[in-house]
């Protein structure tokens, strides 16, 4: 057992590697994912300003069933993949960068989350462009089928190959988002009292096993309608915070701007508010991760561009709209001071308008939870098929491992299984990019042909 944590502990330090950046330490995974965030938004001619419109029209006149291939609508599809993103990252995930950074990382997560558009909108267009349909009409995408097609057409089959089955494998590890169930239980814990974690994680994995056991299209139908009410109900709460200190906003705003250019409140000063701001904008958008390829795969789309398009709206939404009103609402309630962490902070916010709000928080905690547990159980699964195969058996030995394993996670301190499943999430982006740079060249032509074509009525 000690060579096995030491060795998980060794893979956590590998992973989350740490290089000084003007003085301050940030770990070298999220450099390799801001790198491409800068580098796309360039290269492809600023879509996150000038195709945002677009991108709200194609929603507006997506495909019905029968108009495109696909097993979802571009608005499932996108409501799925936010069912992933937008998580417990984005309440807590504020509250650290908060704490790490001081009220000028909220800024820099807002401007991080603005450059992540772009690689969502690379990343989903070619995960539409080299999906496969198996014999029943289904689909099958994501980087692992991106990177076989495009080893293969480059001439490199076992590279891309050797590639592909990596995304895939740490894709599987990736995909059990144990830290969700118990950070849910945790908030449940604090204001109902009840302290059964195994019986929490049950109830919690029979919730998921209705959907993840029904399919896609039922996975696309929740999501579809879980995501909408999460969000509103967390603004709801977000913004009652902020209409009791509506008085304090002005001077909160001031406050998160001289935080990003002085940083004088900011451990690290100026710098450490962007290392934090990035780092939290980073992992809140998953961009570069690949994560939301399959669910977006799903899409009856006319064209990949199209799709890349609804990908770009998923930043906008998660991390510039819900962390940069969450974080403001932090800032104005002065809770981040508090010497709390994580979620508490948040709560305590909360506990400002009314003692009863933690009990909404509690609720919009555990629809965060649930969507984001549905949504990676999805994404597990495409991993699966793509390593053993989509057979009835394949399919249906995964669905199980995958529910059986969650109970256990409200129930045990997680320790070093966060660390493997945390070192695996983010080991799936090195693939990942590394498809983006390759076909960097082919992005460009097929954004620039698709979007100098007339709209769809």
């Amino acid at each position: 057992m000690d060579g096995f944590n030491a060795a998980i502990d060794a893979l956590s330090g590998a992973v989350f590697m740490k290089v000084p950046v003007l003085g301050t330490q940030i770990e070298l995974i999220v450099l390799y994912l801001a790198l491409p965030m800068l580098f796309f938004t360039v290269w492809l001619g600023f879509p996150n300003v000038t195709a945002v419109g677009r991108a709200i029209r194609v929603l507006r006149t997506q495909p019905h069933e029968g108009e495109a291939k696909g097993d979802v609508s571009q608005w499932g599809a996108l409501s799925t993949a936010l069912s992933g993103t937008i998580g417990l990252g984005n309440i807590a995930g504020v509250a650290v960068a908060l704490t790490m950074g001081g009220p000028g990382a909220i800024l820099w997560m807002f401007v991080i989350g603005w450059f992540a558009m772009t690689v969502k909108m690379a990343e989903v267009t070619l995960g539409l462009k080299y999906r496969t349909f198996d014999a029943q009409g289904h689909v099958h995408g994501g980087p692992m089928y991106v990177l076989k097609a495009v080893g293969t057409a480059r001439g490199w089959p076992r590279i891309g190959l050797i590639l592909g089955g990596s995304y895939a494998f740490f894709a599987l590890f990736g995909a059990i988002p144990m830290v969700q169930v118990n950070q849910s239980f945790a908030q449940v814990k604090v204001v109902t009292g009840f302290g059964n974690g195994w019986a929490y994680g049950i109830i919690l994995a029979g919730a998921v096993a209705l959907v993840t056991l029904g399919g896609a299209a039922w996975l696309g139908e929740v999501a579809k309608r879980l995501t909408p009410l999460k969000v509103a109900v967390y603004l709801i709460g977000v913004a009652t915070v902020l209409i009791l200190h509506a008085a304090a906003i002005p001077a909160a705003l001031m406050e998160i701007w001289h935080g990003a250019w002085s940083g004088q409140a900011a451990t690290g000063g100026a710098v450490g508010a962007f290392v934090a701001g990035m780092r939290r904008a980073v992992f809140a958008s998953e961009a570069g991760v690949g994560s939301a390829v399959m669910a977006h795969s799903l899409a009856r789309a006319r064209h990949p561009v199209s799709e890349g398009l609804v990908a770009l709206l998923e930043p906008l939404l998660g991390t510039m709209i819900v962390c940069a009103l969450g974080g403001l609402a932090l800032v104005v309630a002065g809770t981040w001071k508090s010497g709390l962490e994580g979620i508490a902070i948040t709560s305590a916010a909360f506990a400002q308008v009314s003692p009863s709000f933690p009990w909404l928080l509690a609720v919009v905690v555990v629809l965060f939870a649930y969507s984001t547990l549905v949504a990676w159980g999805f994404y597990g699964l495409q991993a699966w098929g793509y390593l053993f195969g989509n057979g009835p058996k394949a399919q249906w030995s995964y669905k199980i491992l995958y529910i059986v394993a969650l109970p256990p996670a409200a129930a045990i301190d997680l320790g070093r299984v966060v660390g493997i499943v945390d070192s695996s999430f983010f080991l799936m982006a090195i693939p990942n990019v590394i498809a983006l740079y390759l076909c960097a060249g082919e992005l460009r032509r097929d954004v620039r042909a698709y979007l100098a074509t007339p709209e769809e009525d």
